[in-house]
């Protein structure tokens, strides 16, 4: 098996065109085209499924996507451990931080402490709205991820962190008293609301407080841009509901003056570690899991 095929595979994939892949790779298309037709008589089944719209992976394909993304981590991985051997952790690993929650917050913290402790790590940061991270681990493209929710899901393991409580976010011209109390999700009925889209673990709670309340949730924008937000919610467009790591940061980003109470009946989602469950971390992955730990431990307090 040449390992550069199964490089070709994952970037034909990743790109949804054998054309564009060829591109990316600098490579000629038809040469390409061998590359995936030798890699699918090696494996006797059909990888990819043409059309006008690009490629698209059969369940065999998928398969092979996933097995080759560890693969080709284990080889970087080991290239890595021959090439520093006797001397510090070095190798890539990947992270998600799921936006919109105190994850969101740790990015830069967890880049200084892994260059600090770890320089020979090449941290990779992702913050995604639209991609699924556990689905994302299960496919070998991520290592570890910060996202809502205790699973359980198979393929990956969850490991609860925090839990972390909503506040609505508002200008002073809703009218929206600045009180120590939490104001009532009742008495949000009807008001401008800018929150995340409908497939958001974050929306997803605020619209089953609404929900349950019996309240009408009138969203006027949907907004998966946390500097976006901040300045429409600092405008006057809209009030926001968030975690509280959000929620101050709307507020120190803000130059005007904005109401920041929490929600009753109380809304929360747990933050938690998630991992793979079929594929142990490396190395370097488990030394960059422990400042992650560490980091979101100081949230706690």
């Amino acid at each position: 098996m040449d390992i550069r095929r199964l490089k070709s595979f994952i970037v034909i994939v990743d790109s949804g065109s054998i054309t564009r892949a060829a591109d990316l790779l600098h490579i000629a298309q038809p040469a390409l085209s061998q590359q995936l037709a030798a890699l699918e008589e090696h494996f006797g089944h059909k990888l990819l499924i043409r059309s006008q719209q690009g490629v698209s992976m059969t369940d065999a394909g998928h398969a092979v996507y996933r097995h080759a993304q560890i693969i080709l981590r284990q080889m970087e991985q080991a290239q890595a451990d021959a090439s520093a051997a006797g001397n510090s952790l070095a190798g890539r690993v990947s992270v998600g931080l799921v936006p919109f929650s105190s994850a969101a917050t740790l990015s830069v913290d967890l880049l200084a402490e892994t260059r600090k402790r770890h320089p020979g790590i090449l941290l990779h940061l992702t913050e995604s709205v639209g991609q699924t991270y556990s689905q994302m681990i299960m496919n070998g493209r991520l290592e570890m991820a910060l996202l809502h929710g205790t699973g359980p899901i198979k393929g990956v393991r969850f490991e609860p962190i925090l839990s972390e409580e909503f506040f609505l976010v508002a200008h002073r011209d809703f009218a929206i008293e600045a009180d120590a109390k939490p104001v009532a999700v009742s008495g949000l009925d009807g008001i401008p609301m800018l929150l995340p889209p409908a497939y958001n673990f974050v929306r997803r709670a605020v619209d089953t407080a609404f929900t349950r309340t019996r309240s009408n949730l009138k969203v006027v924008a949907e907004v998966e841009i946390v500097r976006t937000l901040a300045r429409a919610v600092g405008s006057g467009l809209g009030a926001t509901i968030m975690p509280k790591a959000i929620a101050d940061r709307i507020v120190s980003e803000s130059s005007e003056p904005l109401i920041c109470r929490l929600v009753s009946p109380r809304i929360e989602e747990t933050l938690s570690l998630c991992v793979s469950d079929q594929n142990p971390l490396s190395e370097p992955a488990l030394a960059v899991r422990d400042i992650l730990l560490e980091l979101t431990a100081r949230l706690k307090t």
